[in-house]
């Protein structure tokens, strides 16, 4: 042929939704590269090159290839590439302007592998900013036993060029002076000569503090003069790292500004809160950029949608059908709690509390909603059958007095004993009645999980599979029902854990008829609230 076209796509991790690819004219043999900050590193890159040989062009052929080329580049505009789906929706996000600052331990105690891991989740959170000269500018400080500016708020000013500077990054491997580092973000990376913008009120400058381990020197003074000067402290542990070190040095209030994780495996998983205090507050519902067919209810940067009272949302998200009424449809659930050490008793004691708040939002009765308790770790034990206790009373006070387990982690044999007991006739469960269980853990199975986890879905029974921490999404998916996107969730910390109240939403009702699910729908629109005042 005349022409021949080479279309290279190189396909980084799908961390955003790819721009619209912008069309760049070629010269001659050389490939047409975007000039620095005209590219989402996130998405696909595309190189495009023409060979024209020495007799020329035929122009027919040129209008078929060009043809080919608008057409890619509409597919690609429209769907994405390589698994990174179009932002959707009622999830977009205008960054505030920031003068971000990470402050990063990689002191001995941090494991090259474990390092990367928090290469990844800083490049994610600049994943979800503007960047940009007038918009924000991240500076990163790298510390052990000293402190090394890895780069300022003015070296780079496009996300491409913050993303290879992170890439580059080594681990320095020595002591923890996280005191020292916090001194040098006051005096050096929020100075107006290092490309903070110190003169101007409209400009946030916010540090992201990541440690593991407890600090050589002190953190609490410096720490309060660093919020005396304006900067908002975000301090995030990870596994044996010492909290009262993290409240001492983070902003107030600390609820939202201290976050842990059991390990730098997980760490990621914190990304979209930190996207989300950067979002400036957009209300998408006023402006009518929603899909609502009743009631938008805005949230920062995006919306969900409600219905009106007789109403039930489809599951869409978007559009409502009319309820028939009904008093309520009888179903049994039972909770399956992982009681392992690595639980800890004061998130135990999270846990109970927020089984009682759903149990608050159900109708229990003989004819309507029952509850069934059990617990595990290295054992299972039933803390009481479903219909031991008529009224959410009883059942409240049975949660309070269970008493924690602590040692391992066997899910195996746990769903076992849900599939030959809990759900047996002979512990109160009521024939025809729908079966949901609720499984809830936070670390690896110690045992074989698959026969059970496959036989509770052949028998009927509706899984959902809860994960918190350390958490295997595999073996969350392996023991959710079908669709698995809808019945399994994953966080990294309770204070995330409002996403997954949202999504349970409409999700655990009958198929056959949501509507009729009274008890059940209750449940699910009060979750979020609950959770919400389960935080606190």
């Amino acid at each position: 042929s005349n022409i021949f076209l080479l279309v290279l796509l190189a396909c980084p991790s799908p961390l955003s939704a790819p721009p619209a690819p912008t069309l760049h004219t070629c010269q001659g043999l050389a490939p047409c590269l975007p000039e620095e900050g005209q590219v989402n590193t996130s998405g696909p890159r595309l190189l495009l090159a023409t060979l024209h040989p020495a007799s020329g062009s035929s122009a027919a052929m040129d209008r078929i290839f060009s043809a080919l080329l608008l057409s890619l580049l509409l597919l690609l505009q429209s769907y994405g590439v390589c698994g990174a789906s179009p932002q959707p929706r009622g999830t977009l996000c205008r960054t505030k302007p920031t003068d971000l600052v990470f402050v990063i331990d990689s002191s001995r105690s941090v494991r090259p592998q474990e390092f990367e891991k928090v290469k990844v989740f800083m490049s994610r959170v600049i994943e979800g900013l503007d960047v940009g000269p007038n918009s924000t500018r991240v500076g990163v400080i790298n510390y052990a036993s000293a402190v090394k500016n890895e780069f300022s708020l003015k070296t780079y000013q496009t996300k491409a060029g913050l993303l290879q500077a992170v890439r580059r990054i080594e681990p320095l491997s020595t002591g923890t002076m996280t005191g020292l580092a916090i001194q040098f973000a006051i005096s050096r990376a929020f100075s107006d000569s290092e490309g903070a913008r110190v003169r101007s009120p409209n400009f946030n400058k916010v540090a992201i503090v990541v440690t593991d381990g407890r600090p050589q020197d002190g953190v609490q003074d410096v720490s309060a003069r660093a919020r005396a000067a304006g900067i908002e402290i975000f301090a995030i542990g990870v596994g044996r790292v010492d909290m009262h070190t993290l409240r001492q040095i983070a902003s107030e209030p600390l609820d939202d500004h201290v976050d842990y994780v059991e390990s730098y495996s997980v760490i990621e998983k914190l990304t979209h809160k930190f996207q989300e205090a950067f979002c400036v507050v957009s209300d998408l519902c006023a402006t009518g950029d929603h899909d609502c067919e009743q009631i938008c209810i805005s949230t920062p940067g995006a919306y969900k949608c409600a219905c009106k009272e007789g109403f039930t949302l489809n599951s869409d998200g978007k559009t409502c059908s009319a309820c028939s009424g009904g008093s309520g449809s009888a179903l049994d659930l039972v909770f399956l709690i992982d009681g392992s050490k690595s639980v800890r008793p004061e998130n135990f004691e999270l846990v109970k509390k927020f089984i009682n708040q759903i149990v608050d939002s159900l109708e229990v009765s003989d004819k309507q909603a029952q509850v069934g308790l059990v617990q595990y770790s290295s054992s299972v034990r039933q803390e009481f059958p479903l219909g031991q206790f008529k009224n959410k009373k009883d059942i409240k006070a049975a949660v309070k007095k269970m008493a924690y387990m602590e040692k391992g982690t066997m899910t195996g044999q746990a769903l076992k004993y849900l599939i030959d007991s809990s759900f047996s006739i002979i512990n109160g469960a009521r024939p025809g009645v729908p079966k949901v269980g609720i499984v809830f853990t936070d670390g690896r199975s110690q045992d074989y999980i698959t026969d059970a986890a496959k036989k509770a879905k052949d028998l009927g029974f509706r899984m959902f599979a809860v994960g918190v921490g350390n958490a295997v999404e595999d073996e969350l998916r392996e023991i959710a029902s079908e669709p698995v996107a809808e019945h399994y969730f994953y966080t990294a910390d309770f204070r995330t854990i409002s996403k997954i109240g949202k999504k349970l939403q409409m999700k655990i009702c009958i198929e056959e008829d949501p509507c009729e699910c009274k008890s059940i729908v209750k449940f699910q629109t009060k979750v979020e609230d609950l959770i919400n005042s389960l935080q606190q």
